[in-house]
Protein backbone atom coordinates (compact mmCIF):
# COMPACT_ATOMS: atom_id res chain seq x y z
CA UNK A 1 0.00 0.00 0.00
CA UNK A 2 1.41 3.38 -0.52
CA UNK A 3 0.75 6.53 0.50
CA UNK A 4 -2.13 7.47 -2.16
CA UNK A 5 -3.80 4.10 -1.42
CA UNK A 6 -3.76 4.87 2.51
CA UNK A 7 -5.41 8.12 2.30
CA UNK A 8 -8.06 6.66 0.43
CA UNK A 9 -8.60 3.65 2.81
CA UNK A 10 -8.58 6.50 5.66
CA UNK A 11 -11.02 8.81 3.33
CA UNK A 12 -13.45 5.70 3.17
CA UNK A 13 -13.20 4.60 6.65
CA UNK A 14 -13.82 7.94 8.14
CA UNK A 15 -16.14 8.98 5.72
CA UNK A 16 -14.27 12.05 5.09
CA UNK A 17 -13.32 13.95 1.54
CA UNK A 18 -9.57 12.42 0.19
CA UNK A 19 -8.29 15.69 0.43
CA UNK A 20 -9.40 16.03 4.18
CA UNK A 21 -7.28 12.77 4.78
CA UNK A 22 -4.17 13.82 2.58
CA UNK A 23 -4.32 16.72 5.38
CA UNK A 24 -4.55 14.30 8.25
CA UNK A 25 -2.06 12.05 7.38
CA UNK A 26 0.51 14.69 6.69
CA UNK A 27 -0.11 16.25 9.70
CA UNK A 28 0.62 13.28 11.67
CA UNK A 29 3.53 12.54 9.60
CA UNK A 30 4.50 15.85 10.39
CA UNK A 31 3.80 15.68 14.20
CA UNK A 32 5.45 12.32 14.32
CA UNK A 33 8.47 13.58 12.39
CA UNK A 34 8.70 16.60 14.58
CA UNK A 35 8.40 14.47 17.78
CA UNK A 36 10.81 12.98 16.88
CA UNK A 37 13.70 15.41 15.62
CA UNK A 38 13.66 16.42 19.11
CA UNK A 39 14.44 13.06 20.43
CA UNK A 40 10.90 12.12 21.96
CA UNK A 41 9.12 8.96 21.75
CA UNK A 42 5.47 9.02 19.95
CA UNK A 43 3.71 5.86 21.43
CA UNK A 44 0.63 4.80 19.81
CA UNK A 45 -1.13 2.32 22.63
CA UNK A 46 -1.59 -0.77 20.36
CA UNK A 47 0.00 -0.09 17.47
CA UNK A 48 3.48 0.72 18.03
CA UNK A 49 6.77 2.79 19.37
CA UNK A 50 8.29 5.72 17.58
CA UNK A 51 11.78 6.61 18.95
CA UNK A 52 15.30 7.66 18.10
CA UNK A 53 18.37 5.06 18.48
CA UNK A 54 21.92 5.55 18.42
CA UNK A 55 23.84 4.29 15.80
CA UNK A 56 27.64 3.54 17.17
CA UNK A 57 30.33 5.05 14.76
CA UNK A 58 32.13 1.80 12.86
CA UNK A 59 34.61 0.68 10.64
CA UNK A 60 33.00 -0.36 7.56
CA UNK A 61 34.48 -1.46 3.89
CA UNK A 62 34.07 0.60 0.47
CA UNK A 63 32.84 -2.35 -2.19
CA UNK A 64 34.91 -0.83 -4.85
CA UNK A 65 38.24 -1.05 -3.40
CA UNK A 66 37.37 -3.12 -0.29
CA UNK A 67 39.54 0.12 1.41
CA UNK A 68 37.97 0.61 5.29
CA UNK A 69 36.36 3.49 6.01
CA UNK A 70 34.91 5.00 9.05
CA UNK A 71 31.38 5.65 9.35
CA UNK A 72 30.00 8.26 11.60
CA UNK A 73 27.43 7.36 14.41
CA UNK A 74 23.97 8.38 13.81
CA UNK A 75 20.77 8.84 15.23
CA UNK A 76 18.05 6.57 13.49
CA UNK A 77 14.56 6.34 13.71
CA UNK A 78 12.84 3.55 15.08
CA UNK A 79 9.94 1.53 15.57
CA UNK A 80 8.63 -1.00 17.93
CA UNK A 81 5.04 -2.95 17.02
CA UNK A 82 2.86 -2.76 19.81
CA UNK A 83 0.94 -6.34 20.79
CA UNK A 84 -1.89 -5.01 18.76
CA UNK A 85 -0.11 -4.87 15.55
CA UNK A 86 1.62 -7.79 16.18
CA UNK A 87 -1.57 -10.00 16.89
CA UNK A 88 -3.71 -8.31 13.79
CA UNK A 89 -0.78 -9.69 11.38
CA UNK A 90 -0.66 -13.36 13.15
Amino acid sequence: MNKTELIEAVAASADIPKAAAGRALDATIEAISGALAKGDQVVLVGFGTFSVKSRAARTGRNPQTGAPIQIAAAKVPGFKAGKGLKDAVN
